[in-house]
């Protein structure tokens, strides 16, 4: 049996991840929302030298759990820990660009002409950020048509991490921001990438499709990418005040284990806000609660990474 902290109130300020704590008096554990022990992870230490990325595509077929936000904003966390990251929109819809402050409409080259035209290169694609050391390879809906023009290239699941390969030497992580889709577009990124994280709504319908995505992973394992791995599930959109929540976090506690992060991002108007504004969360107001609960997110990612947290293929 678990009770909420004495004197707060899971959810508000002064208890802000939910945090609750066995009634056991003789070892007083302190358990984060997941109701696992909350580790301490350490400040991460910026590289002396950068490069070659680890790849982590945001995949979830369920639209609106929070991959964009995630992308972004875990990219951003990053980056003040003196990591360089590349962000790759993925997604015909071009939310990724929208967020960071560029209208899709208005660009010349991006993501599809990287895929489907020779003479580009990603170099030609690439825009910086309003945020040092975080870059972009943009995309819009022009990018819908590609997932049916891949269908007759040669090796249409590699395209991807073939035009990507000439950065990632210059990054220390690329993040692949996924359309709400198991289609040709998201396998491309599965199938170039050392990891995958799933952004997870605490939310009912949120759980079905979770059975599906993980035997798609296994087969892009099995068939094209034996080294995937999965980062982990991220609880997003959480609200610690309503036991619908609490229930769904804990039913996927017990289904993965361990491969559910400990950090949980909480719902807060505050990211709606931000994406408004076209800035990461980290950057548009730095001491929010979303600001530092990626902050602890991109800490709990670096000490899951091997030592050094990127590799090369």
């Amino acid at each position: 049996m678990t009770v909420t902290t004495k004197g707060s109130t899971p959810g508000t300020p002064d208890n802000p991840w939910g945090d609750t704590k066995t009634n056991a008096p003789s070892n007083g554990v302190n358990l984060g929302p997941t109701q696992r022990p909350r580790p301490v992870f350490p400040e991460p230490v910026p590289p002396d030298v950068h490069g070659p990325a680890r790849v982590v595509a945001m995949v979830n077929q369920k639209g609106g759990v929070g991959k964009t936000t995630t992308t972004i904003n875990l990219g951003a966390a990053l980056v003040e820990y003196g990591l360089k990251v590349l962000l790759v929109d993925f997604d015909p819809q071009g939310a990724l660009s929208v967020g960071l402050g560029i209208n899709p409409l208005q660009l010349d080259l991006t993501v599809y002409n990287l895929l489907m035209e020779r003479g580009v290169t990603a170099e030609d694609v690439l825009l910086e950020t309003g945020v040092e050391g975080l870059d972009l390879l943009p995309s819009n809906i022009d990018l819908s048509a590609a997932e049916v023009q891949l269908v007759t290239e040669v090796a249409r699941e590699q395209v991807l991490g073939r035009v990507i390969k000439p950065l990632l030497p210059h990054y220390d992580v690329c993040l692949i921001d996924c359309q709400p889709s198991l289609g040709l577009l998201t396998i491309n990124a599965l199938t170039c990438a050392h990891g995958v994280m799933v952004p997870l709504e605490c939310e009912f319908f949120a759980l079905r499709g979770v059975a599906l995505l993980m035997d798609t992973i296994s087969k892009v394992q099995e068939r094209l990418n034996e080294d995937l791995e999965i980062e982990g599930l991220l609880a997003t959109m959480y609200d610690a005040r309503t036991l619908h929540g609490r229930e769904v976090l804990a039913r996927v506690v017990e289904a993965f284990g361990d491969k559910v992060f400990h950090t949980v991002i909480n719902r807060t108007v505050r990211f709606p806000d931000a994406t408004v504004a076209g800035e990461p969360i980290t950057t548009f107001d730095p001491s929010s609660l979303g600001a530092n609960a990626y902050r602890e997110l991109a800490r709990e990612v670096l000490a899951r990474w091997p030592a050094p947290a990127t590799m090369s293929r």
